[in-house]
């Protein structure tokens, strides 16, 4: 089952670089999530992290997020939107079609969110064209994190699960008899 990626709007207290004094603010984060549901606790718990126990925050909105694909780089700062069309060529009509999806690109700025962008998309087949980005709004984006890690994470819990649990490797004449004889009626 694949995931989709959700914008939640969280409200909170935030201290503000210009002036050194806290204040409410209400941004936007992506989060990868299967429902509505998951998406409020996932964001939940991401915030927590970046807050004191005592601070609280508000979910003023979630939606599912219209990006085809996120694409984060290391050294970037900023999140752009980027619009791409793929461009398919109709046989019947003889009409180019354009078909729009977004990408969100992590970069320091839109020069570099359009290299990066390109970069994404040199393996595409067909052609395309990048008729815009823009800087989002999106401050941070939460991804699951399906890796090597995770894998041996469960393959360390099923291990531990494996070793607490008795294993009777005593040899049962009667349990063997009664599947023998099960399989004889049959």
């Amino acid at each position: 089952m694949s995931a989709t990626w959700y914008e939640c709007k969280v409200k909170y207290r935030k201290l503000d670089e210009a002036s050194g004094m806290q204040k409410v603010k209400t941004e936007p984060f992506l989060v990868d999530a299967i429902s509505y549901t998951e998406a409020e606790s996932r964001i939940t718990e991401e915030m927590q992290a970046y807050l004191s126990d005592s601070e609280e925050i508000k979910i003023t909105n979630i939606k599912v997020a219209n990006y085809a694909e996120i694409h984060p780089f290391e050294n970037s700062d900023r999140w752009f939107k980027s619009k791409v069309s793929l461009i398919a060529f109709d046989e019947e009509s003889g009409k180019e079609r354009k078909t729009n999806q977004y990408l969100l690109v992590q970069a320091n700025d839109v020069k570099e969110a359009y290299d990066n962008t390109v970069g994404v998309m040199k393996d595409t087949m067909g052609e395309y064209t990048i008729p815009a980005i823009a800087e989002s709004p999106v401050m941070d984006v939460f991804p699951y994190f399906s890796g090597e890690e995770d894998e041996l994470e469960r393959l360390e819990k099923f291990n531990a699960a494996k070793e607490s649990v008795p294993v009777n490797l005593e040899y049962d004449e009667d349990l063997e008899m009664a599947d023998a004889m099960a399989t004889e009626e049959e």
